[in-house]
């Protein structure tokens, strides 16, 4: 496929396929930008999870170093504000309570929410280009049965023309299975997550309490 058949086929859309090609690389860049971020999300919490079950009880100083490996990461907030949270163990001798327990659930609140980041773009894209992709064929065909209306035309240019409007429809279509398996995907990701911050808030539970270390 040449590249003055490609322009062909975008002009043949009346300019559909260059808006499908743009709504394409927003989508890459949504796609690149999230998988980075939940890859280093989930591998940061599996750590952090493994380093946490290792250890009886949680000082001061091991908490801050894990606030710090934390940072820029969903687990950051829920670490922070266990740390914060430091001065009820040295009033009361024990983290456990449920102002404890509601700070570290307000943590995982306030993060829940730039987990999914950027996720409406594949969601819209998933609808738009198919949409998209039919409004240019619509379009190409208006183009491939003007040609009936020319003396003397050749009934491989409608079929050609019919067939090249197609391309804009197939093209919308291959746009929005893509943006609907990433985003299945990222959904699936932050789902686990969450997961990982639950079991983050319940060993800081246990571990600041002091229990003992059983694994």
């Amino acid at each position: 496929m040449s590249f003055q058949y490609i322009i062909h086929l975008a002009n043949y859309s009346d300019g559909v396929l260059y808006v499908l090609a743009l709504l394409f690389l927003i989508e890459l860049a949504v796609i690149f930008d999230r998988a980075w971020f939940m890859r280093s999300a989930l591998r940061k919490g599996k750590t952090i999870i493994h380093k946490l079950s290792e250890v009886g009880k949680l000082t001061s100083e091991q908490l801050e170093e894990l606030m710090q490996e934390a940072k820029g990461q969903p687990e950051e907030q829920i670490i922070t504000a266990a740390y914060r949270h430091m001065d009820l163990v040295h009033h009361y001798g024990s983290a456990r309570g449920e102002a404890f327990d509601n700070r570290l659930d307000e943590a995982i609140f306030l993060t829940t929410p730039f987990l999914d980041k950027r996720l409406w773009i594949l969601d819209t894209t998933v609808t738009l280009a198919p949409l998209l992709g039919l409004f240019g064929t619509i379009l190409g065909m208006f183009h491939a049965f003007s040609i009936l209306a020319t003396p003397g035309h050749a009934p491989t240019q409608v079929t050609g023309g019919v067939a090249d409007a197609l391309i804009a429809t197939a093209s919308g279509l291959f746009i929005a299975m893509v943006g609907l398996i990433t985003f299945n995907a990222f959904n699936n990701a932050i789902d686990k997550t969450i997961q990982q911050l639950e079991s983050i808030k319940l060993l800081l539970i246990n571990r600041l309490d002091g229990a003992p270390n059983k694994i």
